[in-house]
């Protein structure tokens, strides 16, 4: 199958939200089992060093749209007042209308609605208000709302695949299921409500970290299992307990809530690959599985996502592509979900708008090894001292080895981000030897040419990207 032949490829595109590497199967989870995606992973290429960009929903998702990077498509921090995306701007999906495909776009949108935010370049939208709801959940379309029953991963399926036996069949499709789940506040459907009830789930290594020999960030972030709410919880704390058990119970509770909602996740993934299969659509349509970020399922003490720590900046990323992508195969190029739109615009034998800012990962599919691939990844935070989690601002670089991340203590006046400053602070980490990233090694004599060499790195792309951090 060729990107430039006259059979073009149609895709299914799922992006979850907050679904972390470490509760996938093919990735070697030891707290859950996902068979459908581990079968996508089975039948296609499972990339081990995907990343995204800024740790956040609605930057995260202006980015899969434009190919481009939060200061480029201005959706730099949660949409917010002062801060609308335009989604008017250069974005595949327009393109793949221009160039013949069908295209719908059912789930979470989480870019705004109304004026120049609705869904722009799909033929079919149906999606959630904001963060939408689990249960009973309300859809947004171009001709109103419309409220279904029943439980939201289950019901954007059966949206998805009512559009897929509605669709045009003598065109190729692009259909983007753009599920809610696993995002927190957690509930399980009421078939999950028990599972996991009589097992403990494994910890992390770092559960009870004391944030030493790190920036101070770290330390002030409210993202602890203390901070979990009880809406989280959904049950009192059991009297009696010290602080480190305390700890080890509430992320019980968190991540078995969590878990519960992957659960529902996954076997809707399953659905839409049988319905591939019946219909035989299996054997033209290339199918990517990804989250628009990572997440804290208790690393570091922590839930949520933000720091350019691993675990919230590694995303998954699983592709099926019938005739082209070597099944059960595995690669470890640097990616970024800024490459998103290329790739799905090259699948599509379209050229790509020059404003893009990433790479097509269509040679890496098909098992090549390209001149001159990345050998470092940018990231950048913007939304200082949220009012969530009261995160610091960050940026940094992430190479295949080590990770230099600066605080630099302000919020460039970012909307949502806070006035308040903090020194500058500086963080180095070596992945090789200290892969949980507890040890910051900035200051170290023995890492002094390696800070020189990464921070002439970052400042290389920034401009490249055309930032300007302050």
């Amino acid at each position: 199958m060729s990107t430039t032949g006259t059979e073009r490829p149609s895709l299914v595109f799922f992006m979850t939200d907050d679904h972390a590497v470490p509760a996938i199967g093919a990735y070697g989870s030891v707290i859950n089992r996902t068979p459908a995606v581990d079968r996508l992973a089975a039948e296609g290429m499972r990339f081990d060093n995907a990343f995204c960009t800024n740790s956040i929903c609605s930057p995260a998702r202006a980015s899969l749209l434009t190919g481009t990077y939060s200061h480029v498509n201005g959706m730099t921090t949660l949409e917010q007042e002062g801060q609308k995306f335009d989604a008017t701007q250069p974005s595949f999906p327009s393109m793949l209308q221009e160039a013949g495909y069908q295209t719908a776009i059912i789930g979470k949108w989480h870019l705004g609605h109304g004026g120049c935010s609705d869904p722009v370049g799909f033929d079919h939208w149906e999606v959630l208000p904001e963060h939408g709801v689990y249960h009973d959940p309300t859809f947004v379309t171009r001709d109103g709302e419309r409220q279904h029953t029943g439980y939201v991963t289950d019901l954007i399926t059966d949206l998805a695949l009512n559009w897929l036996d509605r669709r045009d069949r003598d065109k190729p499709f692009a259909l983007f299921i753009q599920h809610k789940a696993p995002h927190r506040a957690f509930e399980p459907a009421e078939r999950h409500r028990h599972l996991y009830e009589d097992v403990d789930i494994p910890a992390p290594r770092t559960l009870h970290d004391d944030y030493s020999h790190r920036a101070s960030a770290a330390a002030e972030a409210e993202m602890r299992m203390r901070d979990l709410l009880p809406e989280d919880l959904k049950a009192p704390v059991p009297e009696g307990l010290d602080e480190r058990e305390e700890r080890e119970w509430r992320y019980q509770r968190y991540i078995k809530e969590y878990l519960r909602v992957i659960a529902a996740l996954d076997e809707n993934v399953g659905r839409v690959l049988h319905y591939l299969d019946l219909t035989g659509l299996d054997r033209s349509t290339a199918v990517a599985y990804t989250s628009d970020h990572g997440f804290y399922l208790g690393e570091h003490g922590w839930f949520d996502k933000r720091f350019m720590y691993e675990p919230s900046l590694r995303i998954p990323l699983v592709v099926r592509w019938p005739g082209l992508t070597p099944p059960g195969s595995s690669c470890d190029e640097l990616v970024i979900n800024v490459d998103y739109a290329q790739t799905i615009l090259d699948l599509a034998g379209v050229e790509a708008h020059p404003r893009m800012q990433g790479r097509s990962l269509v040679p890496l599919l098909r098992g090549e090894r390209p001149d001159h691939w990345r050998q470092s990844v940018y990231y950048r935070y913007f939304e200082h001292l949220d009012v969530c989690h009261n995160v610091q601002a960050s940026y940094g670089v992430r190479t295949h080895t080590h990770k230099l991340i600066h605080y630099p203590g302000h919020g460039s006046g970012q909307p949502g981000a806070k006035d308040e400053t903090r020194a500058p602070e500086w963080e180095l980490f070596d992945l090789v030897a200290d892969p949980d990233e507890l040890h910051n090694r900035y200051e170290d004599p023995g890492y002094r040419d390696l800070v020189v060499e990464l921070t002439a790195e970052l400042a290389a792309l920034q401009r490249q990207y055309g930032d300007t951090p302050g």
